[in-house]
């Protein structure tokens, strides 16, 4: 999820376990630490500037369930020595230091982009994939919980409005938990009457809401895109139907780049071979069609062999008016007819 929201998550579940005396500390405290494990970014871009290892390296070790309890420990350990409020109450400082670690990786993994729980173990990254990066349907609820909070200081009201947040920012999760079911049961129902009953699927919500969503289709041609709105749409769903060189695909099934990013995408991407035999590998998992957040050069087709290049991310170009045409297509189905889309 994005900054804000790990800032106030973690400030807010610091805040709600510290004793009331402790209530503004913990809510800085439990920001600082909710902010901690995107820091691996940081520590991550001096070693390398390959692309595909930036970007399937984050959310791993900083991330890791196995790892977080440790490094908990440790600050809490290194802050119970120096005295003062951790030492005053040390237990409860240790699970408020645990909860706002934890709590990061955990929201991540409700994201599309995968978050790696297990690491060092081998295990393919977790994506539950019901909420977009941003969406204030969870964030707001911990913002003005955590603001108030900060207001009311020691007052029990502070307590009961930390808690309140937590609450139905969960809640929001479970209705994006909710929501996906339902949109996967209309996405089945379509993809058997067209014979695709177990072609690999993912779907995902839309920016910013839970209530209009992705699903793409993986097929063994290139994939299928189309979109489900949980207010508007009725009947079957449709879909776009897009090439991928899967041949190409294939072929470069040893270079390196193009291991790592099927490892970490679950092979939801689209290639495409440029007119000087270049292999372009996009996530379909993340932007719409044809504006794919990360596109990377992976192979070069020499004398009819893929060969490895040093990968390059190509530049996102952020489609324009999204905002407006996604809003519209939440609240109205698309005419008879016309392609799923948000343009």
């Amino acid at each position: 999820m994005d900054s804000l929201t790990q800032i106030v998550l973690g400030g807010a579940v610091a805040a709600a376990i510290a004793p009331a005396r402790h209530r503004r500390a913990a809510l800085l405290a439990g920001a600082a630490l909710g902010t901690l494990p995107d820091l691996d970014s940081f520590l991550i871009k001096p070693f390398t500037d390959n692309p595909v290892t930036l970007m399937t390296v984050h959310r791993s070790f900083s991330h890791s369930l196995l790892v977080l309890p440790i490094v908990g420990w440790l600050i809490w350990w290194l802050f119970k020595r120096r005295g003062g409020r951790v030492a005053d109450s040390p237990t409860r400082w240790f699970w408020a230091i645990q909860a706002a670690l934890l709590t990061h990786p955990l929201l991540d993994a409700f994201t599309v982009y995968g978050t790696q729980l297990w690491w060092p173990l081998p295990v393919q990254p977790t994506s539950w994939s019901t909420v977009f990066i941003i969406d204030l349907g969870y964030t707001l609820w911990l913002l003005l919980a955590c603001g108030f909070a900060w207001w009311a200081a020691e007052r029990r009201s502070a307590q009961r409005a930390l808690v309140g947040g937590l609450v139905l920012s969960t809640a929001y999760l479970g209705w994006s938990l909710i929501a996906k079911q339902i949109v996967d049961r209309d996405a089945a129902r379509a993809l058997a009457a067209l014979g695709l009953a177990d072609a690999p699927r993912l779907s995902t919500p839309m920016p910013l809401n839970t209530l209009l969503w992705r699903v793409i289709v993986m097929t063994p041609d290139g994939y299928l895109e189309g979109q489900r709105s949980l207010v508007a749409d009725s009947g079957p769903m449709t879909f776009q139907r897009f090439d991928s060189d899967k041949a190409a695909l294939d072929a470069a099934r040893d270079v390196p780049a193009v291991q790592r990013l099927q490892w970490f995408n679950g092979g939801f991407m689209q290639a495409q071979t440029t007119a000087d035999g270049t292999l372009v590998l996009s996530d379909l998992r993340m932007g719409t069609a044809p504006s794919y957040s990360f596109q990377f050069e992976v192979a070069r087709r020499v004398e009819g062999a893929w060969q490895a290049v040093p990968p390059k991310q190509r530049e996102w170009r952020v489609p324009t008016g999204d905002i407006g045409a996604l809003w519209h297509r939440i609240w109205h189905m698309p005419p008879a007819g016309a392609e799923p889309s948000t343009r």
